[in-house]
């Protein structure tokens, strides 16, 4: 019996610490490619390259791994995975480890879990995995033990068509895990600002800062089930129609 074919991207970078970790954790599972970005592409969302090419390189860097790197986004890296597969289509598509939580409205930025809702619209169960640290030295062990687990049910169980997982996984080892929690996405918002500054020439220019923030003391939605060092999984889907305001607008035009 063949192993199932798995498609492996993120948007940290194919150099990054958490990729490493996600292919170790399902390597026995089923054969990989890798197609990941060039460099980190954190934040791009569902961003596509339509003005400038997009190069692909096959890279030596994971051991006895077909695996390329590519200069787009981590879109463009699932769609250019879907071409070098020629015709063949994944079993399942798995995105990350990121390095930092994609909780609530994150999902809306995250290129992590773009590379997932892209296997989504493509009708592939698709997944991707987080673990809520930004620390250069995450300790990455624990997740990927969750993300065998889920991986191999997803495989054995399927998903719904149009749907993926936005996984989000504790900084904690192993054994201080209690457990999975299937849940709804919690309200937190950014609260942006700018850090203004001026370079040697006197040009100003700005970085992006501020703080993530919920909005709601709900005991059920993945930001708090984290803080209790549990699992948690959302399931998200790429229909973003507003179904109870369609009848009501409707009564308008």
């Amino acid at each position: 019996m063949s192993k199932p074919l798995i498609l492996i991207t993120n948007d940290d970078g194919y150099k990054a610490k958490g990729i490493r970790y996600l292919i170790k954790a399902v390597e026995q599972v089923g054969d990989i490619i890798v197609v990941a970005p060039e460099k980190p592409q954190s934040g791009m969302g569902h961003a596509i390259t339509v003005n400038d090419p997009v190069r692909c390189f096959e890279i030596d860097f994971f051991k006895n791994i077909k695996s390329f790197c590519c200069t787009g986004t981590p879109v463009d890296c699932v769609k250019m995975g879907f071409y070098m597969l020629k015709g063949k289509s994944p079993d399942i598509i798995l995105s990350g480890i990121n390095h930092g939580s994609n909780v609530s409205t994150n999902v809306l930025y995250s290129g992590t879990m773009a590379a997932a809702v892209e296997g989504a619209l493509a009708g592939i169960p698709s997944i991707g995995f987080s673990l809520t640290s930004h620390s250069k030295n995450a300790d990455f062990l624990a997740a990927s033990k969750v993300v065998k687990n889920i991986t191999k049910k997803i495989l054995k169980n399927g998903l719904k068509k149009g749907t993926c997982l936005n996984v989000n996984i504790p900084d904690v080892t192993f054994d201080k895990i209690k457990g999975i929690r299937v849940c709804r996405q919690g309200k937190a918002y950014w609260d942006d600002t700018f850090d203004k500054r001026v370079d040697p020439l006197g040009n100003e220019y700005y970085w992006l800062t501020g703080s993530f923030s919920s909005k709601e003391s709900a005991k059920d939605i993945d930001i708090n089930f984290l803080k209790d060092n549990y699992v948690t999984i959302v399931p998200t889907q790429y229909d973003m129609t507003c179904y109870d305001s369609v009848e009501k607008l409707k009564e308008y035009f």
